[in-house]
């Protein structure tokens, strides 16, 4: 624990960085994967909704035209209509989000091998790793 340590008294090294964000990057991995997984899921859930929308939509004008009696529908029509704006807007949303979420895991996945490679070419012991080149400092290239 000691070689982990760096020159100042009790402040971890550069080793111990990259033990604990490979740490923490195994730890988040599982949690990312499952988000994506609930967002797709979103996802073809507001599609078949946006299409339940549009159904009910076009059915509602068909009524109101063959409808003797003339009943407003319009109002009705309008309100699904802004529903399914919404939908879509929330849609497009959530499809950016699985789209920075998947670039994240690439990413992540990416420095985990880097890092993994690293470990193994020294035989199993951390590495110092160049001074900026820590994964708080890739974060801001996202």
């Amino acid at each position: 624990m000691a070689a982990l340590l760096g020159p100042g008294a009790g402040t971890p090294g550069p080793g111990a960085r990259d033990l604990f964000a490979e740490g923490l990057l195994e730890f988040l991995r599982p949690a990312a994967r499952q988000l994506d997984a609930h967002v797709h899921a979103v996802r073809e859930s507001q599609v078949e909704l946006r299409e339940h929308i549009d159904n009910l939509a076009t059915e509602l004008c068909r009524i109101n035209e063959d409808q003797k009696v003339a009943l407003d529908l319009d109002p009705y029509v309008k309100k699904l209509l802004n529903a399914r704006r919404r939908v879509v807007l929330v849609n497009n949303i959530l499809q950016n989000a699985q789209e920075r979420l998947r670039r994240l895991n690439h990413n992540v996945a990416k420095e985990t091998a880097r890092r993994k490679a690293i470990l193994e070419a020294s035989g199993g012991y951390p590495q110092q790793v160049k001074r900026g080149e820590n994964l708080a400092g890739q974060a801001g290239a996202l």
